[in-house]
């Protein structure tokens, strides 16, 4: 079975984190069918109210400043047409194709709730697509995050109508052309089925989800490379004692403690120095380390509180309320709890990687290592080593440490200042990818450097687990000896850190997992 092939039953109000990984990875959706009849008596509410005179929002009237403007029944189809059309004003490159399965996945979750009064055939129709692997090019930029990701949304609704442009098979098809591949037709919207597929905050949650994962998993390599790299420096492991880490009583303070203390047991190089070492105390960058890591598992475990609530939530606008029939108002599509989440996550990601450059600095530093080479090349002078390694990771933390600051406090009024406050959200989820790709790059280096400096404490040996993860790079890169082409060796290094390789070899060593969870709930466990 391939990714594509696999599918998962969701039921709205209960998807966690797990599930949205698997979308992420592959696989499609289908609605838990126990949600069906509450999806057909929301439209059947919508349907009475587009035939009735009293003027509804977004069903018989125009949108954002237009809403006064009543729309006669006959012209209903091409309102809720000329919404789509209209509104795919996307401009930039387009999203990954992971983001748009899961914006998808999002809006069938969102649509499931019962909620929105769309017809059954439109959800329908996005699990076909989802199934059959037709995904709608939404281009990355034009949306602000109230109300909802309008052109991203829109974008990814213009395939289902037949519009617009889809990616099949890697290729970009006309949105028809593909409907028509996989047997499928365009959908011909009813009242307020535009509106309740481009209100809502999936563009941003979907890049947000996707973030807090990278995040997660990158913050647990991080407690792996800087293990290393409190090996390769000879530092102590006393300030990661758990009576240190209860006393302050942070969850990921203590998680993180653990997580070093179980990486590092039993190292040589560790016992090789418990007595006779002049050193008082160790750079902050190497002691610190529960501190800091911990505490940016902290911000992940809040933000992933925030999504995991976000992902099953009713974004659009107005919504149908079938117990008393009830069409209102309201404001749900603003994002401004996605685009909170998404900064806390982009403090998190700028902050593992500014205590890891600072680890990689100690390392290449003759006056910070403890008796190791310069720049750990063993012939200096001839050979730069890890030297501008270095400087790579100083210069991608830098531009971690801009791309951090808060989008959510940003604000442009728009639609003629009807929508005169809005979240940034979409700025704020779409710029953890590339952060994400910065620090992933930042830990390979020290995954390199840390290992150099390992070996160079021969014939003193690292922990099993560490030792482990030593061998695993080494199958990719060879030890560093004269100087070498060196960009294919922070390729390899990084790819083993996006792939979660080093706490899955660590955990293989262990034969037990010492990380902390992201559970769908977002507790750390």
């Amino acid at each position: 079975m391939t990714k594509r092939d696999a599918s998962i039953v969701v039921a709205p109000g209960k998807v966690g984190l797990d599930d949205l990984a698997q979308v992420l990875a592959g696989a499609s959706v289908m609605l838990d069918p126990s949600f069906w009849p509450r999806v057909e008596a929301a439209s059947v509410i919508v349907a009475q109210a587009a035939a009735a005179q009293a003027p509804v929002y977004g069903i018989n009237t125009g949108f954002g400043k237009l809403a006064s403007r009543r729309i006669p029944p006959a012209q209903t189809a091409l309102l809720q047409r000329n919404l789509i059309v209209s509104h795919c004003c996307g401009v930039g490159p387009p999203t990954p194709e992971p983001i748009v399965r899961l914006m998808m996945a999002l809006k069938i979750i969102s649509l499931g709730r019962g909620a929105s009064g769309v017809r059954r055939e439109v959800i329908e129709q996005l699990q076909a697509m989802l199934a059959r692997g037709i995904y709608p090019l939404v281009p990355q930029q034009g949306s602000v995050g109230a109300s909802g990701d309008l052109a991203p949304l829109a974008h990814l609704t213009a395939v289902m109508i037949g519009e617009g442009q889809a990616i099949v098979d890697g290729a970009v098809v006309p949105g028809r052309e593909a409907l028509t591949a996989a047997g499928l037709a365009p959908l011909t919207l009813g009242p307020k089925e535009g509106l309740a597929l481009i209100n809502g905050t999936q563009f941003s949650t979907a890049y947000a989800v996707s973030g807090l994962l990278r995040a997660h998993g990158l913050a647990c390599t991080a407690l792996v490379t800087g293990a290393l790299s409190v090996d390769a420096a000879m530092a102590s492991t006393a300030p990661f004692r758990s009576e240190l880490q209860q006393l302050r009583g942070h969850a990921g303070q203590i998680a993180a403690g653990a997580a070093l203390t179980a990486l590092l047991d039993g190292s040589e190089i560790r016992m090789s120095h418990l007595e006779g070492d002049e050193r008082v105390q160790d750079p902050y960058c190497l002691r610190c380390q529960p501190q800091v890591v911990g505490a940016a598992l902290d911000l992940v475990t809040h933000a992933a509180r925030t999504l995991a609530v976000e992902v099953n939530a009713v974004t659009d606008n107005p919504l149908v309320l079938v117990e008393t029939g009830e069409i209102v108002s309201g404001g749900n599509f603003h994002a401004e709890p996605v685009a909170f989440a998404a900064d806390q996550i982009a403090l998190a990601l700028s902050e593992i990687g500014a205590i890891a450059e600072r680890r990689i600095a100690t390392l290449v530093d003759p006056a910070l290592n403890f008796g190791l080479p310069p720049f750990l090349t063993v012939d200096p002078g001839i050979n730069s080593g890890f030297m501008i390694a270095e400087v790579t990771a100083a210069a991608l933390y830098a531009e971690n440490k801009q791309r951090a600051v808060p989008c959510s406090i940003d604000s442009t009024p728009t639609s003629a200042n009807q929508e005169d406050h809005v979240s940034m959200a979409a700025h704020a989820a779409r710029r953890l990818s590339d952060m994400a790709d910065n620090l992933a790059t930042i830990l390979g280096i020290e995954l390199l450097v840390a290992a150099q400096g390992i070996t160079l404490r021969a014939p003193h040996s690292t922990s099993t687990p560490l030792a482990a993860v030593i061998d695993a790079l080494r199958e990719q890169v060879p030890e560093l000896g004269a100087d070498r082409y060196m960009a294919g060796d922070l390729a390899k290094s990084a790819a083993l850190v996006e792939q979660g390789a080093l706490p899955a070899t660590a955990i293989a060593a262990l034969q037990n997992n010492p990380f902390p969870r992201l559970a769908e709930k977002g507790q750390l466990s």
